[in-house]
């Protein structure tokens, strides 16, 4: 079980992980072993509660597939069980995110001061426009 919140885990058999060969450091390592790590979370299968689900696919943008499935790649250390720690690392900051619930946004109206500021600076943008017109004399 991996603990996201008090609340919220997930079983690790929801995870699928995918070893490749990395690009970058490493010298001759690179060429022979395999320690990028793709990994696949199915959200849409996924024991997580549908509210943090529908936050996930939103939060996941270009990551999650059209079958719901979010993969996340990790390729930045030179063993294969960092690149792995690092993954799931991202994949729980990710869901914690979604977990966290928006503030509800209140409505306000302006207060006595924000009015009467706001009429003043019209009554002079007023005053200044009407000195610039011609006068009828003239």
């Amino acid at each position: 079980m991996i603990r996201i919140t008090d609340a919220i885990a997930i079983e690790e058999r929801e995870i699928e992980e995918r070893f490749v060969r990395a690009s970058g450091p490493g010298g001759q390592n690179v060429n022979k072993v395999s320690t990028a790590v793709e990994l696949r979370f199915d959200v849409t299968a996924s024991s997580l509660p549908p509210d943090v689900k529908d936050r996930l696919t939103a939060l996941a943008g270009s990551r999650i597939t059209s079958d719901g499935v979010l993969q996340i790649d990790s390729r930045e250390h030179r063993t294969q069980s960092q690149n792995r720690e690092a993954a799931v690392a991202r994949l729980v900051a990710l869901i914690t995110q979604a977990a966290r619930r928006p503030k509800k946004r209140r409505k306000t109206k302006p207060g006595k001061a924000a009015k009467e500021q706001r009429l003043d600076s019209k009554k002079r943008r007023s005053h200044i426009k009407s000195n610039r017109r011609k006068s009828s004399w003239e």
